[in-house]
């Protein structure tokens, strides 16, 4: 079997290639790839190569394939796993495998199994470990979001709360209590503004600012307060550009601190706007991973001291936090193209990976199958005047407030697929 991949041979050594696979053993299956969605620790796997804590040493001898947020069909099963297994069953994996203490993980350490192939060997360690999932949709692109939706999923999950009296920690987020997510309408803040409307453990009260009103509106558009309000949520949309952010915030609590607070990015300001904004027994949550090792921020030790305030962060989520992420899109729950910014093909990976921390929007969602220059959705409408697929396309995904969709997904591979 011939597969068609982007493999890392080095530091920034990337080369979309096609070879062949070797014959599956007993204790491995074989799959296509069909979607994958590129991360930035690709990113840093490329420009790292063999430095990087998951990539091997012999990397330019024995190259590996990039990508790791994918989802595709079984296509053979090794006589291990068929009774757990069979083909054509759609699939998404868990990365973080941590087997047997390494950080051996697919789309970093394996020669046969990456995202961004169309075919792949997936190794026994991936079955050993629990961490090939199975995805029931009638879409790909939901199970490539999983692994970014599961980093979200960890984050409310991590949050607590205290017992007064006692050392109990209870974990998640205070149940009908007060949320504000600041710097909240970007691609992950709409996805953790979603998952926190609809699952099963959510605030009476989300607030959540930015400084930009056409930013605020469009989340208002796709992600409205009445349908937080359908779950019993209220929501909303504060843009803290002018005055005083904390005392804004606090009004909009009658005057109070928050239960839980949730900052998106790493900066410094709103890392300690909230701090401040923290109520009694308050759990901020910081969210992304800051670049610099040495990005620090002050807070306030007399309120952790004597208000029990307290501070949590997460890096990725677990195997169940993907399992989550994975049913809640399944039964229609979740709305994962919220986090997809622009689509392309295959031959649009390497110099996609390379060049990711320049490009702006949300992520880059990638047909293996498919040739297509890297396309924002957005532009869709502008292409359309010249290609009629773009045309059809713009119209898909304007049924969904111009996020992509299945129908866009589907119409896309029966045009292109090879």
């Amino acid at each position: 079997m011939k597969t068609r991949a982007v493999r890392l041979y080095g530091k920034n050594d990337l080369r979309l290639e096609e070879f062949e696979l070797p014959a599956i053993r007993d204790d491995e299956i074989l799959a296509r790839v069909i979607s994958d969605s590129i991360c930035m620790s690709s990113y840093k796997a490329t420009i790292q190569g063999p430095d990087h804590k998951r990539v091997p040493n012999d990397v330019a001898q024995n190259p590996t394939i990039i990508g790791h947020e994918f989802c595709g069909e079984i296509v053979e099963v090794g006589k291990k796993w068929q009774d757990q297994f069979k083909p054509g069953q759609k699939f998404a994996i868990q990365p973080a495998l941590n087997y047997q203490g390494t950080l051996d993980a697919p789309g970093y350490s394996f020669q046969y199994i990456g995202g961004d192939s169309t075919y792949v060997v997936i190794p026994h360690q991936v079955m050993e470990m629990g961490c090939l999932l199975h995805y029931e949709s009638d879409s790909f692109f939901g199970a490539s979001l999983a692994e970014p939706l599961s980093c979200i999923i960890g984050t409310f999950h991590a949050m607590y709360h205290t017992t007064r009296g006692s050392y109990e920690h209870v974990m998640g987020i205070k149940p009908n209590g007060s949320m504000a997510i600041l710097a909240g309408v970007g691609p992950m803040g709409l996805a953790a503004i979603d998952y926190i409307i609809h699952c099963d453990r959510r605030p009476g009260l989300l607030v959540v600012t930015d400084i930009n009103d056409d930013r605020l509106a469009r989340a208002a558009q796709i992600l409205s307060p009445e349908e937080a309000k359908k779950n019993g949520v209220t929501l909303i949309y504060q843009n803290t550009k002018d005055g005083d952010p904390v005392e804004t915030l606090k009004a909009l609590n009658g005057g109070k601190g928050y239960d839980d607070v949730l900052c998106i990015p790493s900066i410094a300001a709103l890392v300690e706007q909230a701090d401040a904004i923290l109520g009694e027994d308050g759990c901020l949550n910081f969210f992304s991973g800051p670049n610099d090792p040495k990005f620090s921020a002050p807070l306030n030790f007399y309120n952790i001291h004597y208000a029990s305030t307290h501070v949590v962060g997460t890096s990725g989520g677990n195997t169940a936090d993907m399992a989550e992420a994975l049913d809640m899109t399944g039964r229609g729950l979740l709305t994962p193209s919220i986090l997809v910014t622009h689509v392309g093909g295959l031959n649009a990976v390497v110099d996609t990976t390379k060049n990711l921390p320049n490009m702006t929007g949300g992520k880059k969602l990638i047909y293996t199958h498919i040739d297509m220059p890297l396309t924002a959705i957005a532009d869709f409408a502008e292409k359309g005047k010249s290609d009629p697929m773009y045309a059809k396309l713009a119209e898909l995904v304007a049924k969904t407030n111009g996020l992509w969709n299945a129908e866009a997904e589907k119409y896309l591979l029966d045009t292109l697929m090879k």
